[in-house]
């Protein structure tokens, strides 16, 4: 059994879709982040970095007492290696995932963000930022473009590579993105959405919908925190 702590942000999703494509048992207990959960000493045990998503393990491959990870990424690359699903057991392909996988951990999801940040829930609205944000995830999504060029998926057979980005696209439009200007994303968009795992991932997200979060309530809990925050 996976107990995932979550709440319905992309990096919550990515968690979601792999537990959904591989059915193992799993069970959400949800860190709404506009409420301040993610400060609460139970959850900061397991994610001391106070974001979600995490997960514990209660049944590690090779026995032992449960383990707890944070960081999606490091999540997605645990739960593939343990379920020996979703990532290629030959090095050269197993590169080939790990570099697109740390691509979105790097680039596209921090890059992503700011633009969301600063275009959609900043209270000063500053051009120079919100050009700045647009731009490189408007970059980013030609790098991606050109990769799925020649190939299906963005690393050899459907992967977490794929999973790990899929969610930061779903929302093009708030980061100023047009995917009729990339087609090979647009295509390789449509497959993933349509995915019966991925349809049931955002399912389980449509549960907490009426948690649904107040920007203008939550700001402070959201945005400015700092060194504070991390002593309470």
């Amino acid at each position: 059994m996976i107990e995932l702590y979550y709440w319905t942000t992309p990096n919550g999703h990515k968690i979601t879709i792999f537990l959904e494509e591989v059915e193992i048992p799993y069970t959400i207990i949800p860190i709404n982040i506009g409420a301040g959960d993610q400060f609460q000493p139970d959850f900061l045990n397991i994610s001391p970095n106070n974001r979600i998503p995490a997960i514990v393990d209660d049944e590690p491959a090779h026995g032992g007492a449960p383990i707890s990870i944070f960081e999606s990424g490091a999540i997605l690359l645990y739960l593939a290696e343990k379920t020996g699903k979703l990532i290629p057991q030959d090095v050269h392909g197993r590169v080939e995932v790990l570099q697109w996988l740390f691509w979105q951990m790097g680039g596209l999801g921090p890059m992503a963000g700011q633009n969301h940040h600063f275009s959609q829930y900043a209270p000063e609205k500053i051009e120079y930022a919100i050009n700045r944000y647009v731009k490189e995830t408007g970059r980013l999504y030609a790098v991606l473009d050109k990769r799925l060029a020649d190939r299906e998926f963005v690393a050899g057979d459907y992967s977490i590579a794929d999973i790990a980005i899929y969610p930061w696209i779903v929302p093009y439009e708030r980061q100023g993105q047009n995917l009729e200007d990339f087609p090979h994303i647009s295509r390789w968009f449509e497959t993933i959405k349509n995915r019966p795992a991925v349809i049931r991932a955002y399912e389980k997200a449509e549960e907490f919908k009426n948690q649904a979060l107040d920007i203008e309530k939550s700001r402070d809990l959201l945005f400015n925190q700092s060194s504070n925050t991390v002593q309470r």
